[in-house]
């Protein structure tokens, strides 16, 4: 099942009175349970990819289909619920919430959807990413690894097709960020869930199934890696 399908998307920001091309006729598809990872220098378009995969930024030209809708035809309350139930964020900083416990920044999406058993359904992410047991500790508490587990714990609490990760290894030191892209690696394999990485980091990108290479806002390269065989 495809999950994300990129059409000739291309990306034009106005700034300061002039048209800056950020992405060029971008083609990509994503399916169900594939682990991407979009590589390149900074400024290469990497972060607007992943804005657009998301629907929180929509293409200048060209189409972005989620599971076959085009995200422009979405009006704010169809793009609400597409990001709130369909897709994940995890960034290099964890954005965890300092004054809540780590359950309650993990029960806080569904909470803020109205949805029910938000806490049993917190503490079974944190189960799956071996953290159930810090679960009443406060994110200072915690290692650098650890607050990123409980990141993408929050992000897969409402069982996202997709999870979008800016540098989720960006913070942390190599043992650790290993750990961090062997937990992705398991979400695409047991949870069939599609994950669009965006890294600097070639040893990060050869533990994906997919490398996107992406140079001054163009595909210069799509192709499986070793881990995918």
């Amino acid at each position: 099942m495809t999950i994300v399908e990129c059409i000739r998307a291309s990306k034009t920001y106005a700034t300061g009175g002039e048209d800056v091309p950020a992405l060029h006729a971008v083609s990509l598809t994503l399916e169900r349970g594939e682990f991407a990872a979009v590589v390149g220098r900074s400024g290469c378009g990497k972060s607007t990819l992943l804005n657009l995969a998301g629907a929180m930024d929509f293409p200048t030209s060209g189409q972005v289909l989620f599971e076959g809708v085009d995200t422009r035809s979405l009006d704010d309350a169809g793009l609400a619920r597409l990001r709130r139930r369909r897709v994940g964020f995890v960034f290099q900083s964890f954005q965890l919430l300092p004054s809540l416990s780590v359950v309650e920044n993990v029960e806080l999406p569904l909470l803020l959807a109205g949805r029910a058993g938000a806490r049993e359904s917190a503490l079974e992410r944190l189960r799956w990413v071996e953290l159930e047991s810090c679960a009443r500790r406060m994110p200072y508490q915690l290692s650098g690894g650890q607050m990123q587990r409980v990141a993408i714990a929050r992000a897969l609490v409402h069982a996202p097709a997709l999870l979008l990760a800016d540098e989720p290894t960006g913070n942390l030191d190599t043992a650790t960020g290993d750990a961090v892209l062997e937990l992705l690696r398991r979400l695409a394999r047991e949870q069939r869930t599609a994950i669009l990485m965006a890294t600097h980091s070639a040893e990060a990108a050869s533990l994906a199934d997919t490398l996107v290479r992406l140079r001054d806002g163009r595909v210069e390269e799509i192709r499986q890696t070793a881990a995918a065989r």
